[in-house]
């Protein structure tokens, strides 16, 4: 089977390749070729294009057919569109990569299935993802394009921290500052280690039953963000950070871009039903807690000082939402 990812190298999809060349199938990078602290594995071979320039991408995929293609930097309608001109009547399977931020928010019932409505008032990103398997699943039907849309949640690495504000927040947890929580802390959350994801993943490609299916591929390990936030901390060697619990609504007050991630989906509590992709892939199982990756992630932050970057404006921004808060409510110091 010969597959492309258009990307390769992100946080997700890394592993996703690791995996893939290790069950031989014959893998194909279309990148910029900018570095990226993720290498290479080896067996891909990478075609150098931007698939934003419509041509670029055309000479870089002139010559080659595949079996299954798989978008992991696809946000917007328009970059569907140039995906449906490049690989119309020429592939077996389109992989689209959604979000499952694109759930209704908020949520009328849990679990979540992959027919939990779509709509999410608050964050654009989310809409967007929205649009984008709308038009596909209008090409499926028009013109039998065969896609699959898989809805990823909170997918992680080694190098990723899953708080706004990443390094800045442990710092701060070092240092004996007061840490954000949105809401009470209590809200319900999935955490899924890349390597975890893969194994739902790789099973979905060339597979026939997957086309025009949509699945989402998460854990089923529940943690609250207070519990979250204390497994950061004992990682970072913190045995009793102090959390502050301020309203989502507050915090988008004073900066919208973080609100509309929490409004928009981590706000809300979250269980997910795996059945269906368990369904297809019946060897999948989340065998990482996150405890363990959470263990990665500070031994990669603390492995090189030069990771371990702090954010300025975002610290200063933190201790101005905290004062507002305790000024507004006395007695939360």
């Amino acid at each position: 089977m010969k597959v492309l990812f258009i990307g390769g190298t992100g946080k997700i999809s890394s592993a996703c390749a690791q995996l893939a060349v290790e069950r031989g199938i014959e893998l194909y990078f279309l990148n910029r070729g900018q570095t990226s602290e993720r290498p290479v594995p080896a067996g891909v071979q990478v075609l150098h294009g931007d698939i934003r320039d419509i041509q670029s991408a055309r000479q870089a995929l002139a010559g080659h057919t595949f079996d299954v293609v798989v978008n992991w930097i696809a946000f917007t309608p328009e970059h569907i569109e140039t995906d449906l001109a490049l690989f119309g009547g020429q592939v077996g399977q389109y992989i689209f990569i959604s979000s499952a931020s694109a759930y209704q928010k908020p949520l009328s019932q849990l679990p979540i299935t992959e027919s939990t409505p779509l709509a999410n008032p608050y964050w654009l990103y989310s809409r967007n993802k929205i649009a984008c398997e709308e038009r596909l699943m209008r090409a499926y039907r028009e013109d039998g394009f065969p896609f699959t849309v898989v809805r990823p949640s909170h997918t992680y690495d080694k190098t990723m921290l899953p708080f706004t504000g990443g390094y800045t927040v442990i710092d701060r947890m070092r240092k004996g500052k007061k840490v954000i929580v949105h809401g009470d802390g209590t809200s319900l959350w999935v955490m899924t280690h890349h390597r975890d994801f893969a194994k739902g993943f790789v099973p979905l490609l060339g597979n026939p039953h997957a086309l025009g299916e949509t699945f989402h591929i998460t854990s089923d390990e529940l943690l609250t963000w207070n519990q979250i936030y204390e497994i950061c901390a004992r990682a970072a060697g913190v045995e009793h950070p102090q959390l502050v619990h301020v309203p989502s609504e507050l915090i988008a007050a004073y900066d919208a871009n973080w609100g509309a991630g929490l409004l928009g989906d981590k706000a809300h509590s979250v269980i997910f039903d795996n059945s269906k992709i368990k369904r297809i892939a019946p060897d999948f199982a989340c065998t990482i807690p996150f405890a363990q990756g959470a263990r990665e992630i500070l031994a990669w932050y603390d492995a090189d000082p030069a990771r371990q970057v702090v954010d300025p404006r975002l610290d200063a921004l933190m201790d101005q939402i905290i004062q507002a808060y305790e000024r507004a409510w006395p007695g939360q110091e």
